[in-house]
């Protein structure tokens, strides 16, 4: 869940890097979002790494819909103030409850202010540096850093598209993300964040 939780929180700033465009002085208002994923995780222990797929949508102000198609189907959604996450287990969605579930509540106010405007310095990352299409984030908090020590945002050209996102959680282990097939401002049906 913790995973999830990071991916959300930068999912968040490639949405924003998305909006921007070409004119970097007027950020477009991102109302929507959909995009596909295929996520890379490397760990010591694993002799290859683990890879999943998946789709991502957002629809302002407040829903989300974060879904994993393999190894396991996973659904989390997040609308009208409520978060919700299944799992799928012989053919059906069973819901999980938790206190990893209520802590995406917290996730969804750093989506939603990222989403507001350009990616910059928040109460829990701040931006180390932003050269040509590659972006550097770090946390702020010293006890994060345990976690996640930078993530690297890649840009694909000068189209201002998310090419990738790679969370570095120590020596030899790593989340790498790359998205395609991204759509922005199409208006999404409600039922997509109510059910899995």
């Amino acid at each position: 869940m913790k995973y999830l939780i990071t991916v959300c929180l930068f999912f968040a700033s490639v949405v924003t890097i998305q909006a921007q465009g070409e004119n970097e002085a007027s950020p477009v208002r991102v109302e929507s979002v959909q995009a596909e994923f295929t996520q890379e995780k490397q760990l010591p222990i694993l002799a290859r790494p683990i890879i999943s797929k998946g789709t991502f949508l957002f629809q302002a102000p407040d829903s989300l819909r974060w879904e994993y198609f393999s190894p396991i189907h996973t659904v989390l959604l997040m609308h009208d103030g409520h978060t919700r996450k299944f799992i799928q287990r012989d053919g059906k969605f069973t819901e999980e409850h938790g206190m990893g579930v209520d802590s995406m509540q917290i996730v969804l106010q750093e989506i939603t202010g990222w989403l507001d405007g350009e990616i910059t310095d928040t109460a829990t990352f701040q931006v180390k540096s932003k050269e040509g299409e590659t972006i550097i984030l770090v946390p702020k908090n010293e006890a994060l850093t345990k976690i996640i020590s930078r993530i690297v945002l890649k840009l694909f050209g000068t189209s201002g598209l998310m090419e990738s996102v790679t969370l570095y959680e120590g020596p030899d282990s790593l989340t790498r993300m790359v998205f395609s097939e991204g759509l922005l401002n199409k208006k999404i049906p409600a039922v997509r964040f109510i059910e899995p």
